[in-house]
């Protein structure tokens, strides 16, 4: 069956981080604030599984506020030399600011132009849909699915089902593309959708490197 629609995840499928440690380290450095550059990894790292944890629940823009101000205090308590848990928050959500790869308007321009629904599914906070239209790409989906507006994550079958509807399309005429193996490829296909995995670094066997491959695969 002729595919009709591509669905695909956000982090590290349509957007990425560009080394967030490295230039919160700057940051804080011409600040004055003497943190060993492995130690903001750390205290990065601490933040974003914290977020990860959490931003489920945070369901609306005050819950979403409160967890940002739970990280910031877990970021700078982390820290060695630390800034104030305000200015905390100010220079991670700077730097945690996601940008599309470079292949991504190319691509979901000949997707479109090939007459495919385009819709994301992600694992995201409340504020996907808006960081997708600051960037310029929200016109270009049908329907953005983020788990904690949803109320439900990868790889819960209701997630992808929730994008099929509002696409208007049934598994077998739907593409899913994302990076992690688990949610990206094998949930998807267990609904009866055609996967693939990208993988940017090349490692994984099958995959592909990035997304330029898949208006050929669905023409």
């Amino acid at each position: 069956m002729a595919i009709r629609a591509v669905l695909l995840d956000a982090a590290g499928t349509l957007l990425h981080f560009d080394d967030p440690a490295a230039r919160l380290h700057a940051l804080l450095a011409r600040e004055g604030l003497d943190n060993p550059p492995e130690a903001v990894g750390r205290a990065l790292a601490a933040e974003v599984a914290h977020y990860r944890a959490h931003m489920g629940a945070a369901r609306d823009m005050p819950a979403l506020e409160r967890l940002r101000d739970e990280c910031a205090r877990i970021f700078a308590g982390a820290l060695p030399d630390p800034p104030s848990p305000p200015r905390a928050r100010e220079a991670v959500l700077g730097v945690l600011r996601a940008v599309p790869f470079p292949d991504v308007p190319g691509v979901l321009d000949a997707l479109a132009g090939a007459g495919v629904r385009l819709g994301v599914v992600s694992n995201w906070d409340i504020t996907l849909d808006d960081r997708l239209r600051e960037l310029g790409l929200r016109d270009r989906f049908g329907v953005v699915v983020a788990s904690a507006a949803a109320g439900v994550a990868k790889p819960d079958p209701a997630i992808y089902r929730a994008a099929l509807d509002a696409l208007g399309v049934t598994a077998v005429e739907a593409l899913f593309c994302g990076d992690d193996a688990a949610n990206d490829v094998e949930a998807p296909a267990a609904l009866g959708m055609r996967a693939v995995l990208v993988d940017r670094a090349g490692r994984a066997p099958g995959s592909i490197p990035d997304l330029t491959p898949l208006p050929a695969m669905v023409a």
